[in-house]
Parts: structure tokens; C-alpha cells; sequence
């Protein structure tokens, strides 16, 4: 059996957008807390990383220039380029950490 998750298409009922709110913002403190204990391995950011970056295109009240969507995406495509068991610079883990902080602060700002 085969599924086609691409063509899944999640309704924007109340308890979906609080459920995604809840996804975004756990999935940013959850990456920020993998960089500061020092995971910088691909294999161990990419899942959330990506998963936040689906949640993020979910929703549809966030337009498709927001802050956030563009820098989780930025670095799902820096990660698309590592191996596995590549791992970040501290250069870019000081940066992705500043991202994903501002990012959620974007997101935060959007809530009202």
C-alpha cells in the first residue's frame, strides 16, 4: 500500500492550529537545546528540523514570505547537503541557534 502524503490536506480547524502552535514552538526549543548540548551531527537535527519546516508550511496563516519559514528552510537546505554523520560548525551552530531564536520570536509575534 502505497500513500501520497503530499496530497493530504489538513483543515485549519481551531484544535489543528493550536496543535501546529504547540509543534512550532516545541520543535524550536527542542532543536535550540540539541545545539546547546552540543548536537551538531546531521542525523540528529534533521528529523525536527524538517518537521518544524512542514508544520511551518502547513499553515496557511503564516504568509509564504514569513521570517521563520524562510530560515528553517535555509537550514534544511544546508543540512540536505551533509552526510549523516556530518556535523555543524561552531560557526554555524552559533547562527542556526540565532535563527531558530529569532525565528520563534517571529512566530511568537504572529499569535498576537
Amino acid at each position: 500500500m502505497v500513500f501520497d502524503l503530499e496530497s493530504i490536506t489538513v483543515k485549519d480547524t481551531q484544535g489543528n492550529i493550536s496543535k501546529s502552535v504547540a509543534d512550532v514552538i516545541s520543535l524550536h526549543i527542542t532543536l535550540c537545546d540539541k545545539l546547546h548540548m552540543d548536537m551538531r551531527a546531521k542525523d540528529e537535527l534533521y528529523t525536527d528540523l524538517k518537521c518544524l519546516a512542514d508544520v511551518l508550511d502547513r499553515m496557511s496563516s503564516l504568509p509564504p514570505d514569513f521570517e521563520g519559514k524562510m530560515k528553517v528552510s535555509f537550514w534544511v537546505q544546508e543540512l540536505d547537503k551533509l552526510s549523516a554523520a556530518d556535523t555543524l560548525t561552531e560557526d554555524q551552530v552559533r547562527q542556526m541557534v540565532f535563527d531558530l531564536e529569532s525565528s520563534r520570536e517571529a512566530f511568537v509575534r504572529t499569535l498576537g
